[in-house]
């Protein structure tokens, strides 16, 4: 099975056809375009769908699914994930990472000493917060900035804590 990302969220009906608006969680509408086929994920109950069709509205991506005609029927899909394979997830730029790969890395203090792993990123409102599980069991969240975290290395699988202070 290939990997799946969380792509876009599906929020209101729009217009009177069955379309839906998306919200792509990038911010970024591309590559969402190119996509034949998406999984709906809500209430952990996946549901492949085919995409009909496709309109960009300002800032989301009105789509039509096969066999969603209506704004009722368009309505139950509200609130769900859209899931996509990863080489239809947004391209990434300089210092950017996908959070389904940030996941699970140990963070390590310069010196190497693992201080806990990366368990998921989350919106806070000043940027993203990684949520960090301590070796001791303990959850922190670290403002993920450049201040705070050195290397970022997906590959390797290592991120360093600047630091430690942070954590108390």
């Amino acid at each position: 099975m290939t990997e799946q990302f969380v792509v876009a969220l599906v929020g209101a009906p729009f217009g009177v056809k069955g379309f839906v608006k998306t919200k792509p969680l990038s911010g970024e509408l591309e590559h969402l375009e190119q996509l034949e086929t998406v999984v709906l994920r809500r209430e952990n109950h996946e549901t492949l769908f085919y995409i009909e069709e496709t309109q960009i509205i300002g800032a989301s991506l009105a789509i039509k699914f096969r066999g969603i005609d209506t704004p009722e029927a368009a309505r139950t899909l509200s609130g769900a994930e859209m899931l996509a394979d990863r080489d239809h997830a947004a391209p990434l730029g300089k210092d950017e990472y996908y959070v389904e790969d940030l996941r699970g890395i140990p963070v390590t203090d310069p010196q190497g000493t693992v201080l806990g792993e990366i368990r998921d990123v989350l919106e806070g409102g000043g940027g993203q917060l990684i949520e960090l599980k301590l070796s001791g069991g303990e959850l922190r969240l670290v403002p993920f900035r450049k201040e705070f975290f050195g290397e970022v290395n997906t590959e390797n699988r290592r991120v360093v804590l600047l630091e430690q202070w942070i954590l108390e």
